[in-house]
């Protein structure tokens, strides 16, 4: 109640700020009978007025979409009667159009507008960062997302692969927004797009060269056990001819304002298909993915654990004596202490992926359809990979003909692993 009633003072503040109303102003004219004449007029309007607002003027936007733009509580509280009376299609059409609030067809009103898309994108980004503060502003975000959700569905989108003939705008782009394995210059951006590498991406037709997410892939002779050798530099790469394993090592968003609609399940399996197309002697399709969250467990999971009791004091030592990390301290690391460390790394994987510490990327690839197929150490020797999950990856195996039983599987809490990575799950004594 004491955050509604703080949104309710920022709309009420709003409606006399010279600086803001003439925004909401237009905002309601979009959307009334008469701005239906004028959409583009009124549409254009809003975006400058937005694009022109203070940062510190936006919360109190935002709080009238929540407040001043929601639907009608008695108009929806009677529509709701009178379904439950009588459960008719007319009433249920009613009922449907009383729930829909009237910033959703604000939303797709100023989508209309030449860059309306990119400015829906850019207020969602200024939108979840006062969401964190204001959870009233949910019902926002939700109406947001909804619509986004449909616009971005993958059946509208381009695919495309990037390679070095591409636009030096878009490849610059593709070193900007690269989130996994930082991209470090050209050259080395040039080894990620020869002839045995492959690089594609989602573009919309609103958003002319801007990438909304792309993936990389090492087309290689066998499933990869480590990172540095897909990415380091080689004077002349070899054919992609022969070819048999296609490993995505690196999948990155590149519209923080599309958090939440889904799209890198699509994408590899969208990608997946085009190089079994255009290579048919690939067999197999995987990842080499790293586990972000696994230092992060590691240091919220008590010392004492049952079984695992010995196991976490091992690690626990070990990284005392080695507070800073260094890629010499993970390659040294003696064979018990790296089997203690695969072992609570298959351990987290598998127990905890459907929990609040679970790791978002086990939960993108299982969720998908993959299975946890491998756990390699000594994988990532980058600060973050170290800091991250002291230098592990993983493989996620793509069986493209049973990715459906797999995703069901995941849905009903059960994680697919294979034999390898259920031997890591006893722990040594």
């Amino acid at each position: 109640m004491a955050m509604l009633e703080k949104l309710l003072r920022l709309t009420q503040k709003a409606r006399g700020d010279r600086t803001l109303e003439p925004l909401l102003e237009s905002c309601r004219l979009l959307i009334s009978e008469r701005g239906q004449a004028n959409v583009y007029a009124l549409a254009l309007k809003v975006i400058e007025g937005y694009s022109a607002l203070p940062a510190a003027r936006r919360e109190a936007f935002f709080a009238a979409l929540a407040t001043e733009f929601a639907p009608e509580p008695e108009t929806v509280l009677s529509a709701a009667t009178q379904y439950a009376q009588a459960p008719t299609a007319q009433h249920l059409a009613v009922l449907t159009q009383a729930v829909e609030s009237p910033r959703q067809e604000l939303i797709r009103r100023i989508n209309r507008a030449p860059g309306g898309t990119a400015m829906l994108l850019a207020m969602r980004v200024d939108l979840l960062g006062l969401r964190k503060g204001n959870p009233e502003l949910n019902a926002v975000d939700a109406d947001y997302l909804h619509l986004l959700t449909s616009w971005f569905n993958p059946g509208f989108l381009r695919l495309e692969r990037v390679d070095w003939q591409s636009s030096a705008a878009l490849l610059e782009k593709i070193i900007h927004h690269e989130a996994v394995h930082e991209i470090s210059g050209w050259s080395d951006l040039r080894r990620r797009l020869q002839p045995d590498r492959r690089c594609y991406a989602f573009f919309h037709p609103q958003l002319g060269d801007e990438p909304l997410i792309f993936v990389e892939v090492a087309l290689v002779d066998e499933m990869a056990d480590a990172v540095a050798p897909l990415i380091e530099s080689k004077p002349e790469a070899a054919s992609a001819k022969g070819a048999k394993t296609a490993v995505f090592y690196s999948i990155s968003n590149c519209q923080p304002g599309l958090r939440g609609v889904s799209l890198g399940n699509f994408l590899i399996k969208k990608v997946a298909d085009q190089l079994k197309t255009e290579l048919p002697q690939l067999k197999t399709f995987c990842t080499l993915s790293p586990i972000p969250g696994f230092v992060r467990w590691l240091d919220k999971t008590p010392a004492e654990d049952g079984e695992w009791t010995a196991a976490l004091q091992r690690v626990a030592a070990w990284r005392q004596r080695h507070p800073t990390l260094a890629p010499e301290n993970i390659t040294r690391m003696p064979k018990p202490v790296q089997q203690d460390l695969l072992s609570l790394s298959a351990r987290y994987l598998v127990k905890q992926s459907h929990e609040a510490l679970g790791d978002p990327v086990a939960r993108f690839h299982l969720d998908n359809g993959a299975r946890l197929e491998r756990i390699n150490f000594a994988a990532d020797l980058s600060k973050k990979g170290m800091k991250q999950s002291l230098g592990l990856m993983v493989n996620y195996l793509y069986d493209i003909g049973e990715v459906e039983l797999r995703h069901q599987e995941f849905v009903n809490q059960k994680v697919s692993h294979s034999t390898a990575v259920r031997r890591l799950l006893k722990p040594q004594a």
